[in-house]
């Protein structure tokens, strides 16, 4: 048999390698494409299946990470608001400031005598000598303390008085509003407007600019205002920037003076009106 040219091959050659190829890959195992391989079955590969794992099993470097973003979280809001409060006090005029300072002191020595008071009261209940007297005292104080703060007793002590004039009639029942809320925040006792309104809790402002009514009484200027409190606390209250005095000689064009009083007295009585839908509950059982 003459050998086969150079370059060409030998088609019985040919034809038994493909045979041998086609044995090999029928011997191979099969596999299903339906069926998923190892690797998929594991999952490592699946982006959506680590992402559930990290958030439902998180490991021991989230958890520290997350404990650390928390703190650098919290860290960063203090330090926006302690920016934010000297960036509102560096603002502030030095007359300010020093009718801040006042009043804080002023709400201290309030605070300060009224524990005093208490730890005597408490003292003088142990000693059981004079229990029952001392229980009635207090309670009386508690009452007349009560009757202050209702308008239903009259009242003296130190504070200051606040004469508002109002020549172009542009003081509203809010801006005079606005003045009394500054003095209770200041720490006013008790209030009391041209020697015949006794203000309390309930007391209503009405009315327009130039034509006041306050607890349906027609309120004619000068207005005066009496507050009962520490006359250094009460002044500075009013006093501050951008509150009732710069707003009475602002925008209503108006003029105030204030005066501390070593003693005012407030005889104005509050009637107080019958509750119609309140009425006191009973202890609830097993509380005192």
């Amino acid at each position: 048999m003459p050998d086969p040219e150079p370059g060409k091959k030998d088609p019985q050659q040919e034809t038994a390698g493909s045979e041998r190829v086609h044995e090999h890959a029928e011997d191979a195992p099969q596999v299903d494409p339906q069926v998923d391989g190892p690797s998929t079955r594991s999952g490592p590969l699946d982006p959506r299946r680590r992402l559930v794992r990290s958030i439902t099993r998180p490991g021991r470097g989230q958890i520290i990470a997350a404990v650390m973003l928390f703190v650098v979280a919290v860290a960063g809001i203090a330090q926006v608001r302690s920016k934010a409060a000297n960036e509102a006090y560096s603002s502030a005029r030095q007359d300010d400031l020093v009718q801040i300072l006042d009043g804080l002191n002023g709400e201290s020595r309030r605070l300060e005598s009224e524990v005093q008071n208490l730890e005597r009261t408490r003292q003088s209940l142990r000693s059981g000598a004079d229990r029952e007297r001392v229980a009635r005292s207090e309670t009386q104080q508690r009452v007349d303390d009560l009757g202050i703060l209702a308008g239903t007793v009259r009242a003296t002590g130190p504070g200051v008085e606040i004469t508002v004039k109002d020549p172009a009639g542009k003081l509203g029942p809010e801006l005079l509003l606005e003045g009394i809320e500054e003095l209770r925040d200041a720490g006013a006792e008790a209030i009391e407007i041209n020697g015949k309104v006794r203000v309390v809790a309930s007391t209503s402002f009405a009315g327009s600019a130039g034509a006041l009514t306050v607890d349906r009484v027609p309120v004619k200027g000068p207005v005066v205002i009496e507050a009962i409190g520490d006359a250094d606390s009460l002044a500075s209250g009013a006093s501050f920037r951008g509150g009732f005095v710069d707003q009475v000689t602002g925008s209503a064009q108006g003029s105030i003076d204030i005066t501390k009083q070593q003693e005012l007295r407030i005889d104005s009585l509050h009637t107080a009106r019958e509750n119609q839908y309140a009425h006191p509950a009973s202890s609830p059982t097993g509380r005192r």
